[in-house]
């Protein structure tokens, strides 16, 4: 498999669809929305974007699995699995802010070797593959050099529906506030990601996360040197549910504080 050819022409889709999401935005209305849970929406636009996404990912990787958001095709895992958000940031979209994302990553035996964020307001296109570096709109990208918290910008995702950690959660962002150069909620998990990767943020982490909110931004964050796991401290967050990214030389204390105050089983 040439990941060098096949990166290519996932972005050539990824961006047409970008189109179609950019253009739709403007005929978005609150009729147009549905629930899938408690502030949890979803639209014409992420199921329509999906379809294309699938339909033409298809043909790239036969017989490769498929796990999707809006679950437009049947779950399904592979040797080769793409992972697809088709719309990262969908409370954004609807409410005509910035940023949205479409996500993508290609595992092989669930082992990531391709992801793509694609932050559509900007035009910027952050990916990687196995192989090589990590990239934005062509350029080689780093994490950023801060070797301390207190040197940081800190990205974090307020959660939307699981408040079963809440208390604990904002113990921990009461800290990070008095001990960083601030904490930004963007709204989009894929962009936070790509961010820590370029050097924009220093750290990100969140809790009640899904495999396409983290599967493409956590590989890119790692093949731009960064450091990226579960709570725990493990390899775990694709399908784990909770990651903290960061650009490795304050990884250890910034994991550290998270686990002190998300009260997470240290093994």
């Amino acid at each position: 498999m040439n990941l060098q050819h096949l990166c290519s022409q996932v972005i050539q889709i990824v961006v047409q669809t970008g189109k179609f999401i950019q253009q739709q935005q403007k005929k978005i209305s609150f009729d147009n929305i549905e629930k899938k849970g408690l502030n949890d929406f979803v639209t014409y636009v992420d199921k329509e974007a999906e379809k294309r996404l699938v339909d033409f990912l298809k043909p790239l990787v036969k017989g490769a699995g498929f796990v999707t958001e809006e679950k437009t095709i049947p779950e399904s895992k592979q040797e080769y699995t793409w992972i697809i958000d088709p719309l990262d940031g969908t409370t954004n979209f609807i409410h005509g802010l910035s940023p949205y994302a479409i996500s993508i990553a290609l595992q092989r035996n669930q082992e990531t070797i391709l992801g793509i964020v694609y932050e559509i307001s900007l035009d910027e296109i952050f990916y990687s593959y196995e192989g090589t570096h990590a990239y934005l709109n062509d350029k080689p990208i780093k994490v950023s050099k801060a070797d301390s918290i207190n040197q940081s910008l800190i990205a974090t995702g307020f959660p939307y529906n699981d408040f079963s950690r809440l208390d604990n959660y904002m113990k921990s962002l009461n800290y990070f506030m008095h001990h960083s150069h601030g904490v930004r909620r963007l709204g989009s998990a894929a962009t936070d990601l790509a961010y820590v990767a370029c050097g924009r943020f220093e750290a990100f982490y969140e809790y009640s996360l899904e495999p396409w909110d983290v599967a493409a931004g956590g590989y890119i964050v790692q093949k731009a040197g960064g450091k990226v796991g579960d709570f725990n401290n493990k390899n775990q967050y694709v399908y784990g549910g909770e990651i903290v990214a960061t650009n490795g030389l304050l990884h250890d204390d910034f994991m550290s504080i998270v686990q002190a105050f998300m009260n997470t089983k240290q093994n």
